[in-house]
């Protein structure tokens, strides 16, 4: 099971820190993956990062202001988020899923909005 948290109103320009925490699993064996939603939209992948940490991927729009990370010790998986435009509002989920496996587990979703 996947619990995201950290998803706020800020103000453009702002930042947020998103939480993904493993509950019954351990997140360290699974590559994982931040996505948004907004409504009417699909699902768009924005960053993921290997189970070992060393590989690391953006989305064109959010590089240089988001930043996934792993704290293995919390079961955690971060997001943070700079530099935060109305474009970046949405339902942010998590995605954690094994490397060759089509089994993956997600979370529920936050809230991020960005409005002044």
């Amino acid at each position: 099971q996947l619990v995201e948290s950290g998803g706020a109103l800020v103000q453009p320009g702002g930042s947020l820190r998103l939480s993904c925490a493993g509950s019954g699993i351990s997140l360290g064996d699974y590559a994982i993956a931040w996505f948004r939603q907004t409504p009417g939209k699909e699902r768009e992948g924005v960053s993921c990062i290997s189970a070992s940490g060393t590989n690391t991927k953006y989305k064109d729009s959010v590089k240089g202001r988001f930043t996934i990370s792993r704290d293995n010790a919390k079961n955690t998986v971060h997001l943070q988020m700079n530099a935060l435009n109305p474009e970046d509002a949405a339902v942010y989920y998590c995605k954690a899923q094994r490397a060759g496996s089509r089994m993956a587990y997600w979370g529920q979703g936050t809230q991020v909005t960005v409005s002044s």
